[in-house]
């Protein structure tokens, strides 16, 4: 027990590092692009059709169209978008930015050295391919 008038140190807290890695990272912003109106896709061409692929199977790549690279307390990131058509391309841009960088620092706690959007298509209604019936056997 103290004596009356001796203080009492305060308790410590443990000493660390927290790391978070770039693909939460990746994961997080990701998830703030999809979440823009006007996004369609993430993802080059060949990503998106990969990506495809693996929807069909069930599964989902949150990082698709997304690099990032994080230091120690601040993170950069590059994400390619495809842009429904007629949204205005420059806001959707803004709008991925800001969205991405709202979760960085929100949801991560590190500040944003830089977000570049790159817009690599224009998706138009209609423009998929149409499902075609079941072709009938050729052979009996």
């Amino acid at each position: 027990m103290a004596q009356a008038g001796t203080p009492i140190p305060a308790p410590t807290a443990p000493q660390g590092k927290n790391t978070i890695v770039d693909p939460v990272v990746a994961k997080i912003a990701g998830i703030a692009a999809r979440e823009v109106p006007g996004v369609h896709a993430l993802g080059g061409g060949a990503a998106r059709i990969i990506g495809n692929v693996r929807d069909a199977l069930g599964s989902t790549d949150l990082t698709q169209g997304v690099k990032v690279e994080v230091g120690e307390t601040e993170v950069a990131a590059d994400v390619t978008i495809v842009v429904e058509y007629p949204q205005p391309l420059q806001t959707v841009a803004e709008g991925v930015r800001a969205a991405v960088a709202d979760a960085i620092t929100g949801l991560i706690g590190m500040q944003v050295a830089e977000i570049n959007v790159i817009v690599t298509d224009v998706h138009v209604p209609g423009e998929e391919p149409a499902e075609t019936a079941e072709s009938p056997a050729r052979v009996q």
